[in-house]
Order: structure tokens, then sequence, then C-alpha cells
């Protein structure tokens, strides 16, 4: 017979002179000899460059079929003198080489048969694990003494051999995938200090990984995968018999039932820890009946399959392509899991025995069988050789024409294109069977096709080309960005503890996602605000359907999202308010202000009035429902800025009235009440400063508050354990605080400043009114004063808030010194500036900077404090606005200042209001409000230059 053209070709003649040269250091005849070999396969030259010995030891020894038997003798030899980790790996990366380079000449030379190859590569990976693995054991019982169970029994690592490892099918540069357990928990015996055996396992896996998986100037051994584990990445390394179990019985996946098929325990088969895991494994993977219900999430998977064979356009590659290895191995575990209950013959990791009873069974006919056997061994002869040129890990054929030759010549053929045709006309056959075996979806691909886009973006191993070829107007910077936030979200759920149910619905959910934002202009931001949300609530299978099933619910959650990142954050953080999406009419609209109080109650109605635990939650659920319907409607231009505020100030209100109550039924059920109430009276007033008191409050605004009683001296309360009432006050005052500051699952209520009372940190945190009003009359500073501009009560019987209205009003309308009062109010805010202001160039403090709304509140208290004694009516509002109207109408301003100071506020805080909205500081460039800058500048000059 003639030599293949191939073999003639200028490429290999030049290649061979190539070869000649490197090795020139090995026996230039044996070089010359086998010259047709060795032009196949880079690796094996290279490997003779290294180790000339080892040529002519295989010229000498040459590859038998059946050396596997030899393996671990030999290694065993090798180790014979290793007596650290270093020497092992060294050994190890060694001897896996010299045998793979023997496997490829056995391949290239025909000395062993494709099947033989496969299970000499498999039985090379078992040998080498787990030698290593009871090297290691021994080693780590040396050091931290021997894991036992409760009777004292040692306890091995028991490894599970997943995919072609486990099959006995292993490729020439396989990754190898490993599940880690051990029997029974315990503890070390014998070493310095008790380990648990999670521990020391933990230890020996890490260990035995780096020796495998690490890459050291002798390259590395295998690649090891460890994420078909229970639980993937997020998952512990090492779980016992019995954590295993609980885990395939409740929460296995249809995947991991596929995966497990294959799954092979490495070592003695006949250990009788071996016996008992592969007993308690196999209730997962085969069932007792014949199970169609397994169908459907076969045609999920086939359907996985053909989108990554589309959106990659894997038209060469023999692994993932139409027909490709992949979809014959799929074809023979269909049967597994279906019948493999009732059909014992297909409980083997084979596939080539599997094949067997299939045909056997009449499954398929016999020439379908043979046609998949056949096509099978090709596929992996061709995958080997590919493999064995670069030692790479590839199914994808190759452009390089001398590759061609290569594999060419490997496969049989006189030329590339000859190869090619066979390869096709094979590829098609089985791609014949297997869409015949599972029903083609050509129907339902369809009607779905753009949605089938949208799924291509949501598949376990994402590469960014997916991502390009799907979102075609994306930026390369936009697409790699959104690569790369789908890989983080799917390491980030690997963490989680997700139910079968939750995985399904997570992955209908995510294409119909994907579709509704990555359109919008703003799909990244989008995407960056709804996923960490998705995260947090991927636990719980109910919010996922929640979204799934109301699609109002799901566009409503991106244009939340898309409106605000505080939005999207109170989302994350408390899914519970993702009922509120459902409802769209109901989602934009607000309770009324004088309702708050009403709709507070009725909702705590179904409390239980002694569970405290219950009511602090629902409490801050309340607030948290409340808030997200007032931000809905601010988004959404249903309220202004100024009505925002007002609702917020209003659900405060009622939140706080609520508190004080809850707290002032602890207080008496435990003390009584104070000895001089009435009725039912609580002789308390609570004070209101800052923007609480302003009507400014903002989204995540805390609460000024002061507490203030009239309770006399001698007053005790009248319970079996009596106090000093104005005692009883201060503890009231601190349980309210309590109540308002802990944190539950849904946060605190609201943090609650008290600093503004009398004496500051220093004073009682519950004054008496009378000594309130001789505080601010004789004690208080001019700020103390422009604080109380903005104080309201907030809460108290009427003729308590009447007393507090006096005395704000006689201080208030104090008659000061003109020049004294501009100094200190003036000094107040150019301290403020310098500690608080902005110190970057090009920036403005919207709130602090000079020109900004600081300035504004401050010179709207000054023209209180200077002008009341004249005007008592200035003390009737606590808010800016209305002060500078009461300015403007008395005359004491003019009205067009007044008018254009009112509106730089209100566009200010406006702007501060969206920034939040935004989760940004009250800072911009300092090009914007220079009109405004200028009126406030210019009014400040006026009123407060010395």
């Amino acid at each position: 017979m003639s030599q293949p053209i191939s073999l003639v070709s200028p490429l290999i003649a030049e290649q061979k002179q190539k070869i000649t040269s490197q090795l020139s250091q090995c026996d230039s005849i044996a070089v010359q000899n086998n010259l047709d070999i060795l032009v196949q396969s880079d690796f094996i030259v290279d490997a003779f460059y290294r180790f000339p010995d080892w040529l002519t030891d295989i010229i000498n020894n040459p590859p038998q079929a059946d050396e596997r038997s030899y393996y671990q003798q030999w290694l065993n030899e090798k180790l014979a003198s290793t007596f650290d980790e270093l020497a092992l790996m060294k050994v190890l990366r060694l001897f896996r080489r010299y045998i793979l380079v023997r496997l490829e000449w056995s391949q290239l030379t025909q000395t062993s048969s494709d099947e033989q190859i496969l299970l000499q590569l498999t039985e090379l990976a078992e040998v080498i694990i787990v030698t290593a693995r009871d090297w290691l054991y021994d080693l780590s019982c040396k050091e931290w003494g021997t894991p036992c169970n409760m009777q004292g029994e040692a306890q091995p690592l028991l490894i599970l051999g997943m995919g072609k490892l486990g099959g006995g099918e292993l490729n020439f540069s396989s990754d190898i995938d490993l599940i880690f357990t051990y029997p029974e928990h315990g503890q070390t015996q014998g070493g310095r200090r008790e380990l648990d055996n999670a521990v020391f396992f933990t230890r020996l896996g890490q260990r035995l990984i780096k020796a495998l998986d690490q890459i050291t100037e002798d390259g590395f051994v295998y690649r090891v995968d460890m994420r078909l584990r229970p639980l993937g990445d997020g998952g512990p390394l090492v779980l016992s018999f019995s954590a295993m179990e609980d885990y395939y019985q409740e929460q296995g996946r249809d995947w991991e039932r596929y995966a497990m098929v294959k799954a092979k325990i490495l070592g003695d088969q006949q250990d009788s820890y071996t016996k008992d895991l592969y007993q308690m494994l196999k209730p997962f993977v085969y069932r007792r009946y014949i199970d169609f219900s397994v169908l459907q999430s076969l045609r999920n998977m086939k359907g996985m399959i053909e989108r990554e064979v589309r959106r990659r356009g894997l038209t060469n590659n023999i692994k993932l392509g139409a027909g490709g290895i992949r979809e014959i191995e799929f074809i023979v575990q269909v049967f597994q899991l279906i019948r493999g209950g009732r059909v014992i013959g297909l409980q083997t990791r084979s596939l080539l025995t599997a094949l067997q009873v299939i045909e056997q069974e009449s499954l398929l006919n016999a020439n379908e069988v043979d046609a998949l056997r056949e096509n099978y061994f090709f596929l992996r002869r061709c995958e080997n050789l590919l493999q064995a040129i670069h030692d790479e890990q590839t199914q994808t054929l190759p452009e390089d024409e001398l590759d061609q030759i290569r594999i060419a010549i490997g496969m049989n053929f006189r030329s590339w294109n000859e190869f090619v045709s066979e390869l096709t006309k094979r590829m098609q056959f089985t791609r014949q069977i297997f869409n015949q075996l599972i029903g083609d979806e050509s129907t339902e691909s369809t009607q779905n096709t753009n949605n089938d886009h949208y799924n291509d973006l949501w598949v376990p191993d994402l590469q960014l080309s997916d991502v390009t070829s799907v979102l075609l107007n994306y930026s390369p910077d936009d697409a790699k960005q959104l690569y790369q936030m789908l890989c983080q979200f799917r390491d980030d759920i690997s963490k989680r503890t997700i139910g079968v149910r939750g995985r399904e619905i997570l992955d209908q959910l995510m294409p119909k996602l994907l579709e509704l934002i990555c359109n919008d202009k703003h799909a990244l931001i989008i995407l960056s605000r709804i996923l960490p949300l998705l995260v947090n609530i991927v636990s719980r299978t109910t919010y996922l359907e929640l979204l799934l099933e109301y699609p109002t619910a799901l566009k409503q959650l991106i244009r939340l999202c898309s409106a605000s990142p505080m939005i999207s954050e109170q989302l994350a953080h408390y899914p519970i308010l993702l009922d509120e999406l459902i409802d769209i009419h109901s989602l934009y609209q607000t309770v009324a202000p004088n309702e708050y109080k009403s709709e507070l109650y009725q909702y705590l109605l179904r409390i239980q009035v002694d569970d405290e635990e219950q009511q602090l939650e629902a409490l801050r659920q309340f607030k948290q429902m409340q808030l997200l319907h007032i931000a809905a409607a601010d988004v959404e231009h249903v309220l202004n800025t100024m009505k925002v505020s007002d609702h917020l100030t209003y659900v405060a209100e009622s939140l706080l009235d609520f508190v004080v109550q809850m707290a002032w039924n602890q207080m008496i059920a435990r003390y009584g009440k104070p000895a001089h109430l009435t009725d039912n009276k609580k002789g308390l007033v609570i004070i209101a400063y800052g923007k609480l008191g302003g009507w400014e409050l903002g989204y995540g605004s805390d609460l000024d508050l002061v507490f203030l009683h009239d309770c006399p001296v001698d007053s005790i309360t009248d319970g079996d354990k009596q106090i000093d009432s104005r005692q009883f006050y201060l503890r009231l005052v601190q349980r309210i605080i309590h109540l308002f500051n802990v944190r539950t699952s849904f946060g605190i209520l609201y943090e609650v400043d008290v600093r503004l009372r009398p004496q500051g940190d220093a004073g009682l945190l519950a004054c008496s009114l009378s000594a309130f009003y001789d505080y601010q009359m004789n004690e208080a500073w001019t700020w103390e004063h422009q604080a109380l501009v903005r104080a309201r009560a907030v809460y108290g019987e009427i003729e308590l808030i009447k007393r507090f209205n006096e005395i704000r009003h006689t201080v208030l309308c104090k008659n000061r010194e003109e020049r004294v009062l501009k100094t200190e109010v003036r000094e107040m805010r150019e301290k403020m500036r310098a500690h608080l202001g902005t110190t970057a160039p090009h920036q403005f403090n919207l709130k602090i900077d000079a020109g900004g709304i600081g300035d504004i509140e401050f010179l709207s208290q000054y023209l209180v404090l200077n002008y009341a004694h004249q005007y008592p009516k200035m003390t009737t509002w606590s808010d800016n606005v209305r002060i500078l109207e009461l300015a403007a109408n008395y005359q004491i301003m003019d009205n067009l200042e007044a008018q254009q100071l009112t509106k730089a506020y209100i566009d200010m805080r406006n702007e501060i209001h969206q920034l939040s909205l935004q989760l940004l500081p009250s800072i911009v460039d300092d090009s914007c409000f220079k009109l405004e800058k200028e009126i406030v500048n210019q009014s400040w000059l006026k009123w407060l230059k010395d």
C-alpha cells in the first residue's frame, strides 16, 4: 500500500527536519526509524528532548495493550524512596508524563485499540489519585492523628471519580472531576490535639488537590475540578455519608443525577465503606419504576446542548457539536436514567456496556447501536489525537494545516478533506438518533426564538463570545462588563442553598429577565442593581415564583431598580416587599397623610399584644412598605420633593406614636403609673428637631428628639414596684430609644438622636418642661435657639403641647442684640463650612458650602431670632419655606428676595433628594446652581455681614 498523501506533504518533511535537529541528543537511528510517529505529536518530541532515555526505553520495551496492570507496581517503585510532599509531586508528574508518552506511542502505532487506550488512560489516573491519597493520608495521620468514628474505628477518605474518569473513558488531557466523602463524624486520635473529622478530611482533600493540580517545574498531574460536589464551590470540600445522603435526597438536582450515573468510587471496590456508599447513592440515581418523569429534564438538557451548539457555532467541535461525543453519551444516559431502575444491566458506568444492554433490550436496533459504538470510538480517537499533539484539553478541530495533516494521518485518511467528509457523515447519523430519542423541539424554538437568544446568556459556562453574539449592539467594553456580572452572579448563587424547584424557576426566570433588561440603554446599571437582589432571594423559591408568575411584578421591579439604587437596595434587603409590586395600581399610591396611624394600627391587629418581637418586626415591615410606596410615587413623579418629605414625616410620627404606647404599656406593667397623672394621660411631650421638626425628613433620616414631662418632684409610681416618677420617665425614654434602635431582620426602626436636649450628652434623657424653659431662657447657646426655630411637638397631650409652644414662642421672641446675633450665627456657619464643607476643587456641597441650603436655613433662623420680638407670629412655623413667606408678609424681607431664596432652596433640595435616590452625596459640580449661589450669597452678605 502506498503512503498516505499526508505523509509526503512538504510541511511534514519540514517538521521531520526540525525533529531530527531537536532530538540530536537521542539515538539518531531510533529517531530516523520513527520519524513518521514522532512527526504526529509535539508532546512526544518534547518529552524525548527532556528525557532522551525514554526513547531508548520505548524502543526496547514497546507499549503493550495490557500493561495498565503494572501501573500500580511501577508507581510504588518510584515512591519507595519518597518521603516529602515536594518529592511526591515530582514523582507523580514525571510518572504521568512517562505513561502518557507510552500511551500516545501505542495509539499512533496502533498496538492498542481505542477502547484499550481509554481504559489505560483511566487506570493511570485512578492509580495516581488513589496512591497519592493513601500516601498523604498516612502523612496526615502522623501529623494530626487518625480520624476515627465514635467507636474508635479509623475512617477513610473516599473519592468519587465522576464523568469520563468514573466511566473508564478518560481522554488524553482530561480534567478530573472528583467528590470527596468520609463515612462518619468523629475526632482524630493519636495526634497532639483532637481534630474534628471534617477538619482532618478537608485538610487532606486540600493536600491531595495541591499534589495533583499545582503547577511546578514539572507541570501538573491533572486539573482537578471539585464543582460537582454538593452545593458546588459554595459547599464543603468534604462531606460525611449522612450529609451527602441528606443533600441528594432533599436538594439533588436532575443534572446531579445525570452526573452520578458515571460516578465510581476509586480504589478497592470490595471495601465495605465503598459498598455502603454505592448502596446509599443508588436510589438517587436509579428509580425503581420506569421513570418517564425525567423526560422533561432531559428535554431541558437537550435544549441546553442545542443552544450551546448554536450560540458558539460549534461546527468544528467534536464533543459539543451536533452529533458529537456528548450527544452519544446523552443518548446512552437517557436510557439509563429512564429505565435503569428496572433494567439492572443499565446500572453501569461504562457507556460501551450500557450500549450492549440497550441493544439486548431492543431499546435501539442493532444497526443503530453498532453505528453509535463505531462513531464513539471514531470521535474518541480523534479527541485523543487532538489533545496529544500539544497535551492540551481541546475538542475543536485544528485550523493549522500541519495539525490537520497530523489528525488525518492518525485517523488513517489520505487527506484532511477525506477525514472531514467521514466525520460529518458520522456526526449527522448520531444527531438523527439524538433528535428521534428526545423529540424535536423545533416548533417550540420557532415560538421562542427571541427568548432562546437570551437563554444563551443563561448557561453554566458562559463565554464572552456568547454575549457578543447575542447582544450585537453592545460595545466590547459593555459586553465584557455584562459577561463579568453574569459570571459573578453565578458564582454568588453557587454559594447559596437552592432547592431543585428553585433552580428550575431561576432557569426560567433569568432569560425573561435578561430579555426585558438587555435592550434598555441602562441595562448594565439595572443589572448591577437587580442581581444582588436575586442573590438575596435565590434561596427563597416563593419570591422567584412571584417574579416568574407575575410579569407585572417583574416589570415593576426593573422599572424601580432602573430609577433608583436606593429602591433596589431596599428590595434586596427586604424581599418581602416584592409582594407590593404585584398590583401596579396600588404600588404608586400612598396612604393619605392623616391615615398613617390608623393604617399602622390596623396592620398590627394580627400581632399578639404581648409579642414584642413580632410587634417590632411588624413596625419595621410597615415602615419599609410605606417607604417603598412613597419612593415609587417619587420616582414616577406622582409626588414632588416637598410632598415626599411630608409623607415620610407622617410615617415617622405614626411609628413614634405606637412605639411610645408600646413602651408605656411595658413600663406601667412593671412600675405602675406616675401617681400625679389622671385619666389616660402620660404627662409626656416629644419635641422633634432638625429634619423631622422642619418637615424635611428624607428616606434615611434619623430622628432628633427631645423628651419633656410635667412630673412634679414628689411623684412616685403606683405599682407594686414603686419608683420615683422622674426615674420612671427616664426609663420610659430609654425604653423608647431601645425599641427604635433594636435590630431585627428588618433592621432598626430609626436612629434616635437625643443630643439636642438641655446640656446635651450630660443632660437628663427626660427633662421637665419647667427645667427646659429655664435652660432655654438662661443657659442655652445661640445655636440651640437656632435649633429651636426648627422644633415642634410631635407627640403629647394637647395641654402639654400648648405649654411647649408657649415656651418656644417666649424663647424665640427674646429681644436680642442684632450685632451679637449676627456674629454668633455667622461664626457658627463658618465653623460648619470649615469642618464639613467640600475641599475638593470644582465641587459644590449643596448642604454645607457657601451659597447652599445651609446658608438659607441659617438665614431663616436668624430672621426669626432677630425679628420675632417685633413680629411674634414669625415663630408660627418650623420650616424654612413658610418662615421666608412670613418674613415677606411682615415686610422684613423684600418679596422678590424671599421668592428667589425660596426657589433656590426648593431647587437645591430637589437636587439633594434626587441624589439621595441614586445613593449619591449632596455634591455637584461647582458650575451648577450658579445663579442660585449668587442669590444666596448676596442675601447672606446683606443680612449677616458684620
